[in-house]
């Protein structure tokens, strides 16, 4: 159980750090991204285009989701779920390999620091650059790596390496997604909450897809890592249960840095504050609120699991970490008496 919990807090604690994009100021050097630029820019992280989450969206949430599982649960049902499985494998596949590579690349760039010469592959027309990719011999042996690893997973299913496919896709979902309020992660969780609750107490779907489905939407650990009789009963926790509530801690710990820089007088169209010491990222700031929602997505996760093993039978782990993350920043907004900062 120690296992799974470390498999959900870390990819949040990392997916939320990596949010924090670097601030512009009016003293910034203003730097043109060459069309073919001779080296790759290691100083920075490339910077992926994030998808904002409205409250209309959030909405929707339980919508598609019902959706997507009632389809798959179908799909199960009727036809051969071997053959199924190999069609999500293959999709889950070629997913799985873009995002070890590019998780790879990152960590290896955000180590090293290294600059490499840089490649394209253009298609220009007219002058006009209609396709450019841009790739270094780094990418190359990340691509070549991932591809190694999913080829691995398809011909083995070694659950070790489902869970980095699984991790990967923890990270860059909590890397991408991003709301723009606390008042849509609270309208999320909650529709997520009943959705949750709905699929696993009212009806066999959720139960009966997870058992099924064959494909690295889950992050697993045996309970007994050397069984008397060889075959190893699996702990699980679905991908779901790490990016939703993830997605809200990310915007936690985006406001405690709002907070901050507003205290310094921060503003992108002055200068940076001189107790930031000319850095645009990577600088300490106190993170009460994301602190609180750690400690209560922690004890929402305990209580799942606790829950779990006393009662012999599936839970709905939502069903828990949606209340602790609503409350944990209600408390704290109270606490501190930001509530109206919250509420913007």
């Amino acid at each position: 159980y120690a296992a799974i919990g470390a498999m959900a807090v870390v990819p949040i604690y990392y997916g939320a750090h990596a949010t924090l994009g670097r601030l512009k100021s009016s003293d910034a050097k203003k730097r043109r991204r060459e069309q073919f630029a001779e080296y790759s820019d290691s100083d920075s992280e490339d910077e992926e285009e994030a998808e904002s989450v409205s409250a209309k969206d959030a909405y929707l949430f339980p919508v598609y989701g019902s959706i997507s599982l009632f389809s798959l649960y179908v799909v199960f049902k009727y036809l051969s779920p071997e053959w199924v499985n190999y069609l999500l494998s293959a999709y889950f596949a070629v997913l799985g390999v873009g995002a070890l590579a590019q998780l790879g690349e990152r960590v290896a760039k955000r180590i090293t620091g290294i600059k490499m010469p840089l490649y394209h592959l253009s298609l220009v027309y007219r002058r006009e650059p209609q396709f450019d990719v841009r790739f270094t011999g780094l990418s190359v042996g990340m691509v070549a790596a991932a591809a190694a690893l999913v080829g691995a997973y398809l011909w083995t299913k070694n659950w070790v390496v489902s869970n980095m496919l699984g991790l990967a896709f923890s990270f860059w979902g909590l890397y991408l997604i991003r709301l723009d309020s606390f008042k849509t992660g609270a309208i999320m969780l909650a529709g997520l909450f009943l959705y949750d609750i709905f699929w696993v107490f009212g009806t066999e779907v959720m139960v009966s897809v997870a058992k099924k489905s064959d494909v690295p939407i889950k992050v697993v650990f045996p309970k007994e890592l050397f069984p008397g009789d060889g075959a190893l009963k699996m702990t699980m926790l679905g991908l779901g249960d790490i990016i939703v509530p993830g997605v809200f801690l990310g915007l936690c710990l985006r406001f405690d840095r709002h907070l901050f820089l507003d205290r310094l007088g921060y503003a992108p169209d002055r200068p940076l504050p001189k107790a930031l010491g000319g850095r645009r990222r990577g600088f300490a700031f106190p993170t009460p609120y994301f602190n609180a929602g750690m400690a209560a997505y922690v004890a929402g996760l305990a209580t799942t699991i606790a829950v779990m093993h006393v009662f012999k039978a599936a839970q709905p782990a939502l069903l828990y970490l949606s209340p602790a993350c609503i409350l944990s920043v209600a408390a704290t907004a109270l606490v501190r008496g930001e509530v109206s900062q919250v509420m913007a």
